[in-house]
Order: structure tokens, then sequence, then C-alpha cells
């Protein structure tokens, strides 16, 4: 299923004691989506099940802020960010996410990736004001650098505002 959908001005907000809960194989094929999931992404569970997870992905969103998403969880890292996403109706709706891996095999047996949990909740309406901001500028470098070198010059932006910090991605984002 290809997401077709037009987004449109109209953001739902989630109530503090929501929390969005999916599970994806290690494609990022989704094969567990909670009822508040289904809710916020506006359809089925038939038509989630087994489509990529970025079938709720907003047009707002760095391709970058993915990357740096893929990489960090097939490093065997969880991840943690602000993902402004779509409903199916085009709305919007912004969360903090956790994303963590799964493995084969269980404690010190646990071996290979086979999928990604990733429990999301409200974000403080201050944070996404900052990280609104930060992403209408990664995406601006991600048009202005091309297809080609459009991830590098997102994360470019990124990091540079991390670096000011003086701590890494994941301790800027727990901070704000």
């Amino acid at each position: 299923m290809k997401n077709k959908v037009t987004p449109i001005n109209k953001e739902r907000v989630m109530s503090a004691d929501e929390f969005i809960v999916s599970k994806t194989d290690a494609s990022g094929r989704l094969t567990y989506c909670n009822r508040i999931f289904i809710d916020y992404a506006g359809y089925s569970e038939h038509e989630l099940l087994g489509q990529q997870h970025n079938i709720v992905r907003h047009p707002d969103m760095p391709r970058s802020v993915f990357h740096l998403l893929w990489t960090t969880l097939k490093s065997g890292n969880e991840f943690f960010g602000y993902v402004k996403n779509m409903s199916k109706d085009g709305s919007y709706y912004w969360v903090i996410a956790n994303v963590t891996p799964s493995y084969s095999g269980a404690g010190s047996d646990a071996k290979d990736i086979i999928g990604f949990f990733s429990v999301r909740r409200k974000p403080d309406s201050a944070k996404v004001r900052l990280i609104e901001t930060i992403y209408k500028d990664m995406l601006l470098a991600e048009k202005q650098a091309g297809s080609r070198d459009a991830i590098a010059a997102g994360t470019k932006v990124l990091m540079d505002i991390v670096n000011n910090t003086g701590k890494d991605y994941r301790e800027f984002i727990l901070s704000i």
C-alpha cells in the first residue's frame, strides 16, 4: 500500500496517559499495532499490518532523522526522537518515540536483530516547537543539497546544534 495522503493543517494531540505501541520485523514492516496507534494512524489494523512503518511518515520529517534512527537501531542501540506522524486523513500528531531492537534468543543468548519495538507518548509542546524549528532547517538543507547529499546535509544541521550543547544526540533529545 503506497501512502498517497495529502497533509492537512489539523493537529491531533495525544493525552498524557496514551501510549502508542508497535512492533516491526527487521525490515520495518508492522507486525503489531496497539489500538491507540490504530486510532491515531486512522487505518484499520488490516491496512497497517505488513506495511512499512513509514506509512504514517509526515513529509515535514527530515530524511536524515530516519537515517539516524536506522543507523542507531542497526548498531544495537535504542533511539529516542521527536516524530511528526500523519494520519490517513492527512492530519498530524507529534510523538516522542523510544525505539529498541528486538533480538533472537534471550539474555546472553540474544544474537540477531529480528525486529523493533516502539513506544511513543505525548511530547511537551514547547519541546515540539524547538524541534520543529530544527527540522525546518534540516529539511531546507536537505532540499538545497539535492537527493544524493540530502541526508548528509540534514545530519550536519542537526549535529552542529547537538555538538554546540556539548552533548551527544541521545543526551540532547532527553535534555530538551
